[in-house]
């Protein structure tokens, strides 16, 4: 069973959020640094193994357009808009995004990256 469309999509730039409503009354708030590092584009997520995406901390969206009747193109400000987000994948997102970003976070961490595109990590091999 495909999970439900939106029933009200609201991109909110000052906020740097997406919103999306669904008929049973579901609600998900999706910040755009978490949507830029769930980006479903190959880009993103490689030929099955993901890429580690860093620096995102102050990216913004800056547009969305219809793709069909099942997904968004998402459009931020870094140049990034090759993701076409499906409804299914919007709303796991929604439904996982606490873990998603945990592990997100555990992962930057391990790499010693950052969020921050402002910062350099250099890590010194014994």
């Amino acid at each position: 069973m495909s999970s439900p469309i939106p029933t009200g999509i609201k991109l909110r730039k000052a906020s740097r959020t997406l919103e999306l409503e669904y008929a049973d009354g579901t609600r998900f708030s999706l910040p755009a640094e978490f949507l830029r590092v769930h980006s479903p584009s190959a880009e993103v997520q490689g030929h099955g193994q993901p890429i580690l995406q860093t620096g995102k901390q102050n990216v913004a969206l800056v547009g969305l357009e219809p793709a069909g009747n099942y997904a968004l193109k998402l459009v931020f400000d870094d140049g990034h808009d090759s993701g076409l987000y499906s409804w299914d994948y919007l709303y796991r997102l929604g439904q996982d995004q606490d873990r998603l970003w945990q592990e997100y976070l555990d992962r930057l961490r391990r790499a010693g990256a950052s969020r921050d595109p402002d910062v350099s990590v250099v890590r010194i091999l014994p």
